[in-house]
């Protein structure tokens, strides 16, 4: 794949949600670039090893269609995924929450992505950052990258920032939130993922929630585990397990000597409880380490203060908006900073995400999508799983086809032409969409 000096769209990101919004930009016919410091598309999901995509189910409302569902069931056929299932977070902790998931083998993934793009017709850069935009006074014309050919300029009539840290919309001076000095140590601790060969996973399953909550108390006492919490994902078609144990708390991924101490300590977190598994864990006594995630999971670095502000209420009350272009389903998700606390309700029903959070209050040429959306911390808890980042990706890529297509302002995108893409793209932007596309929309394989 190769690059042009200028394309109708460029993507910064190629994680869950600037895949969607490359692969949505190109098929509307847009000349697009994903770019992504990573080797593969995914983000979460394949470099952090985050083998679950939650967030298209509110109960048993399906809310994520479109692209992202067409991704789920790609995988499924190519034998990385069985479908969506039940699953029950926080368990061995204070809140349960029952949801429904869709795990996955990370490698077919990344496979399936690489695919999805190709067909579309977008380019890629991998191994690639970014380290400034091209401006002309609150415009941005493009972005300025650096690979192992050194740095250079690549221009685009607008720009998606999907970097999951507000990367592009920081270089291009829009205020954001999430730098407060007071969160230097107080951000929702990180966490480093592993897969284990090997498991007898329906044993383990077996245990009652007492039990496993008993073992977890233990481990954290014993200082071989982190938090309270035994939490496993089977990859399909194999007896191993993927962990969601480990708790890196205190660091900030925003200072690159944070980040650092962030990846050695988590790995030796996983020194230690992978011999506890093993030791303790009924279906882990032959288990053996395979895989160690090639960066940590972060759960919240900025945000930008957009055209509107997501809150908690919006999410809780399912308020509705009249330029909604995203449903997300929950759970909040909050965990503490500073004790192994964590926080999980979910919403009433599916909520409503308005086209302004993407949008900033006067830079031109720029779409923001992912868990940097205009959002509290609270709502952002709601909203930044990997199927909500999604649904935003697919949205942010067609408000930017049509800002190029009709030659509108990207602050003044019309909402409903953007509705009505989406919608002929097979993808949820109202509660009422949800029922519709529940009656008609393939399901998986």
């Amino acid at each position: 794949m190769g690059t042009a000096d200028t394309y109708d769209v460029i993507v910064a990101g190629g994680g869950a949600s600037g895949l969607i919004a490359g692969i949505a930009a190109a098929r509307q016919g847009m000349r697009t670039l994903i770019i992504e410091r990573a080797a593969c598309f995914g983000g979460t999901a394949t470099s952090a090893y985050v083998a679950q995509y939650v967030g298209f189910f509110n109960g048993n409302t399906q809310a994520v269609w479109g692209t992202p569902y067409e991704l789920t069931r790609r995988v499924t056929a190519a034998g990385g995924g069985e479908g969506f299932s039940q699953y029950t977070m926080g368990e061995a902790t204070g809140h349960p929450t029952l949801i429904r998931n869709f795990p996955f083998n990370p490698e077919i993934v990344k496979m399936i992505a690489d695919e999805m793009v190709v067909e579309a017709g977008a380019d890629a850069l991998f191994h690639t950052l970014i380290t400034g935009v091209i401006a002309d006074g609150e415009q941005i014309k493009g972005v300025i990258v650096e690979g192992i050919d050194g740095r250079r300029e690549i221009a685009a009539k607008v720009v998606i920032d999907a970097t999951g840290d507000a990367v592009v919309a920081k270089h291009a001076g829009i205020t954001v939130e999430g730098e407060e000095e007071e969160l230097r140590n107080a951000r929702q601790p990180q966490s480093m993922i592993f897969r284990l060969a090997n498991v007898d996973l329906p044993r383990f399953r077996a245990l009652s929630r007492e039990e496993k909550t008993a073992l977890a108390v233990e481990g954290v006492k014993s200082g071989e585990i982190y938090w309270q919490s035994l939490s496993f994902i089977g990859v399909p078609g194999t007896t191993d397990v993927v962990c969601f144990m480990s708790r890196i708390q205190g660091l900030d991924a925003l200072n690159p000597d944070d980040l650092t101490q962030t990846e050695i300590i988590g790995r030796k977190q996983v020194r230690t409880i992978v011999p506890f598994l093993k030791r303790r864990v009924p279906g882990f006594e032959k288990c053996h380490l395979t895989t160690i995630a090639a960066r940590a999971g972060i759960r919240e670095t900025r945000r930008i203060d957009g055209q509107y502000t997501l809150t908690g209420e919006d999410v809780m009350s399912s308020r509705s908006f009249p330029d909604s272009i995203a449903l997300g389903c929950g759970p909040v998700d909050l965990h503490d900073a500073k004790s192994a606390s964590i926080f999980l309700e979910m919403p009433p029903a599916p909520f409503e995400i308005p086209m302004r959070c993407l949008l900033p209050k006067t830079v031109e040429g720029l779409i923001v999508t992912g868990r940097t959306i205009s959002a509290t911390r609270e709502a952002n808890g709601g909203a930044r799983h990997m199927a909500t980042a999604m649904a935003l990706g697919e949205a942010a890529g067609v408000m930017s086809a049509v800002s190029v297509s009709e030659n509108c302002s990207t602050l003044e995108i019309p909402a409903e032409l953007v509705r009505e893409r989406l919608r002929k793209s097979g993808a949820a932007v109202t509660a009422a969409d949800c029922a519709r596309l529940s009656e008609t929309a393939p399901r998986p394989m």
